[in-house]
């Protein structure tokens, strides 16, 4: 019997990635990471902090909720997190309000959910509690929700996850890592290395094979990785697009029962915060919600970086999918420009930096974050089982509360690493 460690490969060098492969490297394997990208990270993505003035988020920023995993990790890199606080404001198209648009729903709403024995649809749930025209303004507001917050089709997405968001307030609870969640990718990434695990950049997989009792990845460019296991921590749009054995095939299939939505993000920094200029009572926002084209905003409050951050979610992003970044850019302007009441000319005038990425069109990723439908968990109970050499995980896998955020990447990596050093 060989007394070599088990060859594992990772494809992906995410935060789930990273997190399992250094698990795995300090329980004893062998451990290479294929990543297509040029960097670390992923749908976490650093920008210069040349441009925006500190080292801004083009992905994932906020830290959702109680975050164990998160924060266990940011404590041993010596990374501070910093809870965000400030005003949430509104704009129905005339007035800027403090009220939430879903505030005035939000009582019967939850009778509603309260009540709520079986999972269905979010558009059906609706339609089944509140179809009369007296209720048009709470279904757009939980509508928007869905997709501004989940980045979901409320005609997929899980009333039972919305019920766990909206009940514990989903919006509650949120921090930032100083100097961003890129700190938190070096110090895995680092560890990473640390550990004896190799990570491979630019290193694209085209599919999975097995031959006898082992597995065989290999790249678009032909080259070959010999292995005991795969683990596949890519996006989930991307699994379509990797070959694979025939039964690892038939288990990526419930994938297909899992949500991913898909998210425009577009950072704009000015010369100063015309807005707290502009309009004194926004001196304290954070969150700004609209309907206009771009139709959420935040503030790095308390922070007073003068940077204003655009987020587009879910399935009516497809409306700006052929606008280029520029045109993105463009669209964020003309939004603030009618919330404010300002020539657009003067608002563009003022912005020294700017970034937007549709992460629909990002070649490794096919969208932003998974979200729930009535099928997710027996879903994800499918996908993460430890069985044959092909296995998945991601946080799309998560089945806490918070799945689709870089937690639930982390925890799923951990489990699926201890999972398999157990056995």
């Amino acid at each position: 019997m060989s007394d070599q460690p088990d060859h594992i490969v990772i494809v992906g060098a995410g935060a789930a990635g990273l997190m399992a492969a250094r698990e795995l490297a300090r329980g004893g394997k062998r451990v290479t990471i294929l990543e297509a990208r040029d960097r670390c990270g992923g749908r976490i993505h650093p920008l210069p902090a040349s441009e925006f003035g500190y080292p801004a988020d083009g992905g994932a920023e906020f830290v959702h909720g109680e975050a164990p995993v998160t924060r266990a990790i940011a404590r041993e890199a010596g990374l501070t997190l910093r809870a965000i606080g400030g005003e949430q404001w509104s704009f129905d198209g005339a007035e800027f309000s403090r009220q939430s648009p879903r505030d005035p729903y939000d009582e019967r709403l939850h009778l509603a959910l309260k009540d709520l024995t079986e999972d269905l649809p979010v558009a059906d749930f609706l339609r089944r509690h509140f179809s009369g025209p007296e209720f048009a303004g709470l279904r757009h507001a939980v509508e928007r929700m869905v997709e501004g917050y989940d980045a979901a089709d409320p005609g997929r997405a899980s009333t039972l996850a919305l019920r766990e968001e909206w009940m514990n307030d989903g919006h509650a609870a949120q921090a930032r890592i100083d100097g961003g969640y890129g700190r938190l990718i070096d110090h895995l990434a680092a560890e990473c290395r640390r550990s004896g695990a190799a990570i491979r950049l630019g290193a694209t997989v085209a599919a999975v094979e097995e031959s006898g009792d082992k597995a065989v990845v290999r790249g678009a460019g032909g080259e070959l990785h010999n292995c005991d296991r795969v683990i596949l921590t890519v996006p989930l749009p991307l699994l379509r697009e990797i070959t694979l054995p025939p039964d690892a095939r038939v288990k990526a299939a419930a994938a297909d029962d899992i949500g991913f939505g898909s998210v425009i993000k577009i950072l704009l920094r000015f010369t100063r915060p015309w807005w707290r200029e502009q309009r004194e009572e926004l001196a304290d926002m954070i969150f700004l919600l609209s309907d206009e084209t771009i139709p959420v905003w935040w503030t790095r409050y308390p922070d007073q970086h003068p940077v204003l951050t655009g987020w587009f979610g879910g399935p009516r992003t497809a409306e700006l999918s052929h606008l280029d970044p520029q045109g993105l850019i463009d669209a964020g302007i003309d939004s603030l420009a009618t919330m404010f009441r300002l020539p657009r000319e003067g608002i563009a005038r003022d912005v020294v930096a700017a970034a937007a990425t549709n992460w629909a069109h990002d070649r490794f990723a096919r969208g932003a974050y998974s979200w729930a439908t009535p099928r997710t968990r027996a879903a994800q109970e499918r996908l993460a089982r430890v069985d044959g050499r092909v296995l998945f995980s991601g946080e799309a896998l998560y089945r806490g509360r918070d799945m689709g955020t870089v937690e639930a990447a982390l925890a799923s990596g951990l489990e699926t690493a201890g999972m398999i050093l157990r056995r």
